[in-house]
């Protein structure tokens, strides 16, 4: 029997304004599918994007939803959680939304490995605002901020987020729909921030002005620069350097933010001892 996707799904809103052959209505659909294998009810689920065209995910999804202003998605995500830490928070934002304006955001909140379930759709383009570059847009590429070609090197955004501490770490495209709903239902279930590179295509502003006019053509692109972590883990260090590796590429357990703020509050109430560097797991 075919998944129905009509009860997660604001029908009234749809068809989406995305275009034709995009890949976030892929994502859209595997994070519906991962939700539901967590069981989670979406009363208590609250996806909170941001500006892009990923920012459209919150108008699809049938939840608590936050639209927020640009870069400012973990912000937001991060009052919701420490109001209601039994809700499931998921934030979606594009690669300038999350690695550009909002990179201090994004940081911070790996930093502070608190519970949410971050989703970058990296699609290496400012797509909405006519494809100017992104902190992802490969070297060489035609943008029009970069008209002759865009000379600054390429951002590995996972990278960022295990050097910023996330507890989990996936790298994944939406080529494969049932892995990338795998990646998520992972994700999930880890407590503490967990972040996912997630490759689709933009042909309409990456593609047509890179020699990838078509859906397929961007996508092909997409595998070719891509690889199982254990393939990676095999190629040479040259081999290694214009591919980038997907799967789980952290997971290690360590205090979640939202335990640590209740004891501060039972601290702050008289209830226990002040927090000492001896209450952590993780050690400076």
């Amino acid at each position: 029997m075919a998944f129905n996707y009509d009860k997660y799904l604001r029908v009234n809103k749809m068809p989406t304004l995305w275009c034709w052959g995009c890949g976030d209505g892929v994502i859209l659909k595997a994070t519906i599918r991962a939700i539901e294998k967590m069981g989670w009810d979406m009363n208590e689920v609250c996806v909170v994007s941001g500006i892009g065209c990923s920012g459209r995910f919150s108008s699809y999804i049938n939840c608590n939803t936050i639209h927020t202003t640009h870069g400012r998605t973990v912000a937001y995500a991060t009052g919701v959680k420490l109001a209601n830490p039994h809700v499931n928070v998921i934030v979606v934002a594009g690669d300038g939304d999350g690695l550009a304006i909002g990179g201090n955001h994004t940081i911070h909140g790996c930093r502070r490995n608190i519970n949410l379930n971050f989703i970058l759709i990296n699609n290496f383009i400012y797509g909405l605002t006519n494809s100017q570059i992104s902190p992802t847009t490969p070297q060489g590429m035609w943008c029009v901020s970069a008209q002759n070609g865009n000379i600054d090197p390429t951002f590995d955004a996972c990278k960022l987020a295990i050097g910023a501490g996330a507890s989990f770490v996936a790298r994944e495209t939406m080529l494969d729909p049932k892995k990338l709903e795998k990646i998520l239902v992972k994700g999930f279930e880890h407590k503490g921030f967990s972040f996912f590179d997630i490759m689709s295509n933009c042909h309409i502003n990456l593609g047509r002005k890179n020699k990838m006019a078509s859906a397929m053509e961007n996508l092909q692109w997409i595998d070719s620069i891509t690889t199982p972590l254990k393939k990676w883990e095999a190629l040479s260090e040259a081999e290694q350097l214009n591919v980038f590796p997907t799967g789980v590429l952290r997971q290690v357990e360590q205090d979640e933010y939202c335990d640590l703020y209740d004891q501060v509050i039972a601290a702050a109430q008289g209830k226990r001892g002040k927090i000492t560097q001896d209450d952590f797991a993780k050690k400076i």
